[in-house]
């Protein structure tokens, strides 16, 4: 058994319980877990999502600094849960492409990675899902369930399968979120 598969996987646990309800405390967390995750992915040639657990835990600080400083301009309230502006969805799939591309070609020009393409395309989604949970967009939720189900599938082709339960269960638990943050969404009524 490999314990770093395992504790990961329970620090994984209450990341996902804490973004659930919409804790600040889930970028301490979101801090520690890849941090370690680095070091289990690249053991089992996941190159691409060690490189993605470099970037989780830079933007978990980001996160943190988003949610606590960041205030509504009407009043110094914190930081509602609000819909993705249409405005951004151009911007955010070109990023999401490109980023796609660049994972892909660094995967099979550095690495002797068996899984380039699924590799980089979690990477990819993972950049927009990170970016868009820190600034609670509700969407962020739709961008992560496709990102859990293709991680399960890739988890368990490499032998971790601690973190392909993991993942199998942030497909359940993000399904949730979405519906949860919508019922947040919907009360703040904002939109942009």
């Amino acid at each position: 058994m490999d314990w770093l598969d395992l504790f990961t996987t329970i620090l994984g646990l209450l990341y996902i319980w804490l973004e659930y309800r919409v804790s600040i405390w889930l970028w301490v967390v979101g801090v520690i877990m890849p941090a370690l995750d680095i070091v289990l992915y690249w053991q089992h040639g996941l190159y691409g999502d060690a490189g993605m657990a470099c970037y989780y835990t830079l933007a978990a600080v980001y996160g943190f600094c988003f949610w606590k400083f960041k205030k509504t301009r009407k009043k110094q309230e914190p930081l509602p849960i609000v819909y993705m502006p249409r405005s951004k969805y151009l911007p955010v799939a070109v990023f999401f492409f490109a980023a796609w591309a660049a994972t892909y070609y660094i995967l099979v020009t550095w690495t002797n990675s068996t899984v380039p393409v699924l590799d980089s395309f979690t990477n990819a989604l993972s950049f927009v899902g990170l970016w868009a949970l820190a600034r609670k967009y509700l969407e962020q939720w739709l961008f992560w369930i496709v990102v859990d189900a293709v991680c399960t599938m890739l988890y368990i082709h490499k032998g971790i399968p601690f973190k392909a339960i993991l993942y199998g269960l942030y497909i359940v638990i993000a399904i949730a979120g979405y519906y949860k943050w919508k019922g947040m969404a919907k009360r703040v009524k904002v939109r942009g």
